[in-house]
């Protein structure tokens, strides 16, 4: 985060400079401060004008300044912020709504990230509370609030940033997991579904976003395929964490075999 980098380059300052001991130490610390709150500023700025975002508090802009060192699940914070906002303009301008507020509130979905490791609750409260304080459009306020909640969704800007957040964050490389993590999670996922009763075969598919489950004819019906479905979407959110959503699809197949001699 911010503090690693600003400790980095005092540590690469004081090397450099060889005296080593508390008073220098102090003094390049400070330096270090000072020179990264100027940096974390500027960056704001520069992505500001990158996305052509105009009238942001500057409390704001040192916040999105910040997200170049905030990472979650492996995939730079800012770097996703970028592409969300992207993505929400361009549904917002296919949908003929408006594609600069769609940008906005790509551009803030995650602002709460910033500073989510210093105040208690989940960054989309953090961030519309933020975003409520400075002023920001109620459309903008609801898809930070909301992108992770949009049952709560009060404007579609929320649905847009919410769908546009998703395909970020699991688009193939987007985010890092190891090989031992990532084959434990799909064998977790194959798991809680076969651990339902009726359930013959289950293979999780897609890198871990889908599930297809295989059930027996003979002991469930195809309303009760319904039921199973639900029951093993509702157990994967229950035990598992996981970025965006997993797709559950329940196959229930007659097979008839009959020769003609």
């Amino acid at each position: 985060g911010v503090r690693r980098e600003m400790a980095r380059r005092a540590m690469e300052r004081l090397i450099f400079d060889g005296r080593i001991h508390p008073t220098r130490i102090e003094e390049i610390t400070e330096q270090a401060k000072r020179e990264m709150e100027q940096h974390i500023e500027k960056v704001g700025k520069e992505f500001l004008e990158e996305q052509e975002i105009r009238n942001v508090h500057p409390k704001l802009v040192t916040l999105l300044g910040r997200l170049k060192y905030r990472t979650s699940y492996g995939q730079n914070v800012l770097q996703h912020v970028r592409e969300v906002a992207h993505l929400t303009s361009v549904m917002a301008a296919e949908m003929k709504m408006d594609a600069k507020l769609g940008r906005r509130c790509g551009v803030f979905h995650d602002i709460g990230k910033a500073v989510d490791q210093d105040f208690e609750g989940s960054h989309p409260v953090i961030g519309g509370e933020l975003l409520k304080r400075f002023d920001e459009p109620k459309e903008v306020i609801d898809a930070a609030a909301n992108h992770h909640n949009d049952a709560d969704a009060n404007f579609p800007y929320t649905i847009l940033a919410a769908a546009a957040d998703a395909i970020s964050a699991s688009r193939p490389g987007a985010r890092g997991e190891s090989l031992d993590r990532y084959v434990k999670r799909l064998q977790q996922l194959e798991g809680i579904a076969k651990g339902l009763e009726g359930v013959t075969q289950a293979y999780a598919i897609q890198a871990g976003r889908e599930v297809r489950v295989i059930v027996d004819a003979d002991s469930i019906t195809d309303d009760q395929s319904v039921i199973v479905a639900r029951e093993i979407a509702k157990e994967i959110e229950g035990q598992m964490t996981y970025p965006g959503e997993i797709k559950v699809t329940v196959t229930r197949e007659t097979r008839v075999v009959e020769y003609a001699r």
